[in-house]
């Protein structure tokens, strides 16, 4: 494609709408019959509306206070109907009842340990027993021999309460260490 020189050549005739003409003051633009009847009609109410609002104030019949006619005369009895008799009897049982309060022992399951981990190899293990540390909780590695290997497994506790070894469990799982189980304590 050849190169144009745009610059040089005269504007054509043709376009209109040349950003390079200068525009001439058009006419603004009417409002729609509708728009303006509209509008029209909206003043209309807003003065009618201030008008009644004004005519309540200013009128004498709105001054006075209203008269109430056929008053009944309301009797002062002092004294209240007898109640109602009770169509149930668990009221008068309710009275006469006792409660009995027995003696409840709180059984303890004993102490809770959790295991994070159990592994082939202690390396493993004692990466795991190093994210504990740095979350700020002391654990320890117990060894387990089973019939064809040695089994190394994370161990924390022991705990008085579940609830402590809960809190501790989620204190792990907001640092991704996700696969810790709480169990009773056994030996």
């Amino acid at each position: 494609m050849s190169n144009q020189d745009y610059i040089s050549r005269t504007p054509s005739k043709k376009k209109k709408n040349s950003p390079y003409k200068k525009k001439s003051a058009e006419p603004a633009p009417k409002l729609p019959v509708k728009t303006k009847l509209i509008s029209v009609l909206v003043l209309l109410l807003v003065t009618a509306f201030s008008y009644g609002l004004w005519f309540l104030k200013t009128s004498p019949i709105t001054k006075e206070p209203i008269k109430v006619q056929n008053q009944v005369a309301v009797k002062e009895d002092k004294h209240l109907p007898e109640p109602p008799k009770e169509k149930w009897t668990y009221v008068e049982h309710l009275k006469t009842k006792e409660v009995e309060v027995g003696q409840y022992e709180v059984k303890q399951n004993g102490p809770y340990k959790m295991q994070c981990g159990s592994f082939r190899t202690s390396a493993q293990a004692e990466s795991v027993k190093a994210k504990m540390a740095f979350v700020g909780i002391e654990s320890k590695i117990q060894t387990a021999r089973g019939k064809t290997s040695t089994w190394y497994k994370v161990v924390l506790g022991p705990y008085p309460r579940k609830r402590t070894a809960e809190q501790d469990k989620h204190k792990l799982r907001k640092n991704n260490i996700n696969d810790c189980q709480i169990w009773l304590w056994r030996d």
